[in-house]
């Protein structure tokens, strides 16, 4: 009995320690929209996107993984290498405010508490959810419809990251966002009254992307495997 005791214990106290590796930090970069507006690069951020993340390192393999981001997407038909984009010459300029929650998954062991300089590439993916404000165009003019929609998505993440500076993890990453909503870009009118205004091609949803570079502390107490 008293054997099953300790070892009760000893793996609470593995799990209450792994619990408490934590990482925290921010995201710095850029945006681009890919959608019925602008160019279709899949890569190249045109405006800026701020954000701050938290992870909790379940194992040294993966995480769970939640962040909010701000961005101000930006897509221009004279960017587009489509003649007939370039001749309607629309200009798409909106907030988008994103929360997404997820599983971060690494290529190799990322074990926090090795004592050595690591690195490692890594996935992330999940669900994503992105305020934004409606818009529809008429005469060539980006109109507000005054009210706002919330577009689904899931994000989907490459990105590399290392332990270069100590308790401070730097971090690359690239993430498109599919979403499940084509009113992003003003292509599919919110409003009833505006419907006459559609255009595009509304069997394609709207993408963006966020490109940049993630920073964050890790704190937490290190595992103890050990049995008294």
């Amino acid at each position: 009995m008293r054997h099953l005791t300790i070892l009760i214990l000893s793996i609470l106290t593995i799990q209450l320690s792994h619990s408490q590796i934590n990482e925290l930090g921010i995201f710095v970069g850029g945006s681009n929209f890919i959608g019925d507006v602008g160019a279709t690069d899949y890569i190249n951020p045109n405006s800026p996107t701020l954000g701050i993340l938290y992870k909790w390192n379940r194992s040294p393999r993966h995480s769970w993984r939640v962040s909010l981001m701000y961005s101000d997407l930006k897509a221009s038909d004279n960017k587009s290498d489509d003649p007939r984009r370039i001749q309607r010459d629309y200009k798409l300029d909106t907030n988008l405010l994103e929360i997404s929650a997820g599983m971060e998954f690494t290529f190799m062991d990322f074990n926090l508490h090795s004592g050595h300089k690591i690195g490692t590439p890594y996935l992330y993916t999940g669900l994503s959810v992105a305020n934004h404000q409606n818009y529809y165009f008429i005469n060539g003019v980006q109109t507000s419809e005054n009210n706002y929609s919330w577009a689904y998505g899931i994000p989907m993440v490459l990105g590399y990251k290392t332990n270069i500076l100590g308790n401070i993890i730097i971090g690359a990453e690239v993430g498109a966002r599919y979403t499940f909503s084509d009113e992003i870009d003003g292509s599919l009118p919110d409003s009833v009254d505006h419907q006459q205004y559609r255009f595009g091609n509304i069997n394609n949803n709207d993408w963006y992307v966020f490109s940049g570079i993630t920073l964050t502390y890790t704190f937490g107490i290190k595992p103890c495997y050990c049995v008294n």
